[in-house]
């Protein structure tokens, strides 16, 4: 027997090669090297939500993490996904942990370079009858009465409705404990996928190199999107999240430094259930978050006497508890979510920045002297991240 059923991906991997290499953002060869290894975690993210795309028996699966990072990842969010269709009914249930936030949205198409995935539901488990043990079920499934829409206990699959997605996000790693969630479609219960074909292989390789295109192209265009024509170094005004997450607020910008500059930022705890900062690189993937601290939540930050977060980003270490490491970066992504919102984050509970001399923090960054660190305490702070890190049981 012959054929070439891979073909297709190595084509695909090869044109993906091109794609890193020929980047707007791509000036050195470290800016490669990071590259190559954004694609390889593109690759392991489109093969696993591949081999999950059988929608007949579809399962909740892991397919955003450290190791298969797309659209900004945030480092707090544990991410499941599963494919549906619209005219099944499906039944979630699961065990609410003690998590800052967990949500569902169900969504139709697909992200990419041209367009963007539209929101058909999204909503967070306060939505939901939860028992005293912390469990909660709901269905899934296409319209059967006129007052389906308002019933807790079922969500209606529009036209179109083609995946769910679970985030379940933490704001302390070392203490919060995360739940389980479980999917199922109905009418497939005791039933089981038909046999791989030679024709089928054929199809899931050619998806897969479509796929992999697909998501390095639309994640290349997403900053575009996003910030437009702001102005580097700036956080726009918090606003709701693009994307149809109801509860959640963001603002963010593109931070662009040189080696003997920091940027400050100041910004009050706003006492919502979640509150957290990123950098991320402008493949609009989150940066090295287990052994650098690149990401911040307002139960991990140094907090001010009067309520205040004050953050410095720079590429030399000014030995503060409140340090977000560049990594080698003179340019990237940075923000801020606000989740489990009740009501809108104003510009005042928003962010303040300036960017300074690195030699001049300690006369512009305010709590200076409160967040001193020393070498040993620094590395003892990143090791119990990574041992926060490693509980959650996230690969």
């Amino acid at each position: 027997m012959t054929g070439n059923a891979t073909g297709p991906l190595a084509a695909a991997l090869a044109e993906a090669e091109e794609i890193i290499r020929s980047a707007p953002h791509v000036r050195t060869e470290a800016d490669v090297a990071e590259g190559l290894e954004y694609l390889l975690g593109t690759l392991r993210g489109v093969i696993e939500g591949g081999q999950h795309r059988g929608r007949t028996h579809p399962q909740l699966f892991e397919a955003t993490g450290p190791y298969t990072k797309m659209g900004l990842d945030n480092p707090d969010t544990l991410y499941f996904y599963a494919n549906l269709t619209d005219d099944a009914e499906y039944v979630v249930e699961g065990r609410r942990g003690t998590t800052a936030d967990l949500s569902f949205q169900v969504m139709a198409g697909n992200y990419s370079a041209d367009e963007r995935a539209a929101s058909h539901a999204a909503f967070d488990d306060r939505a939901l009858e939860i028992d005293a043990d912390g469990r909660y079920s709901f269905r899934m499934g296409p319209a059967r009465n006129d007052d389906d829409e308002g019933d807790p206990g079922y969500v209606v699959l529009h036209p179109g409705s083609s995946m769910i997605a679970v985030r379940e996000v933490l704001s302390d790693w070392a203490v919060e404990e995360a739940g389980s969630a479980t999917l199922r479609r109905v009418d497939a219960a005791g039933t089981a996928p038909g046999p791989a074909t030679v024709a089928g292989q054929e199809k899931f390789y050619a998806k897969l190199a479509e796929a992999l295109i697909g998501r390095l192209r639309t994640w290349l265009a997403f900053p575009g999107w996003f910030f437009g024509d702001q102005e580097r170094n700036t956080l726009y005004t918090p606003r709701s999240t693009p994307g149809g997450l109801t509860t959640q607020y963001s603002s963010a910008g593109i931070f662009e430094l040189s080696p003997d500059e920091a940027m400050v930022i100041s910004v009050p705890v706003a006492g919502v259930p979640y509150q957290g900062f990123q950098l991320g690189s402008m493949w609009y993937a989150s940066l090295d978050y287990v052994h650098h601290q690149t990401s911040l939540t307002a139960d991990q930050a140094h907090v001010d006497a009067d309520g205040m977060v004050h953050l410095v980003l720079s590429e030399q270490d000014p030995g503060l508890a409140n340090w977000l490491e560049l990594l080698g970066h003179r340019e990237g992504i940075m923000q801020f979510r606000w989740q489990r919102v009740d009501g809108p984050i104003t510009p005042e509970q928003g962010p303040t920045l300036k960017v300074v001399p690195f030699d001049s923090l300690a006369d512009e960054m305010p709590g200076y002297a409160d967040q001193r660190v020393s070498p040993e305490q620094w590395r003892e702070r990143i090791a119990a991240r990574q041992q926060a890190f490693a509980r959650r049981g996230l690969s």
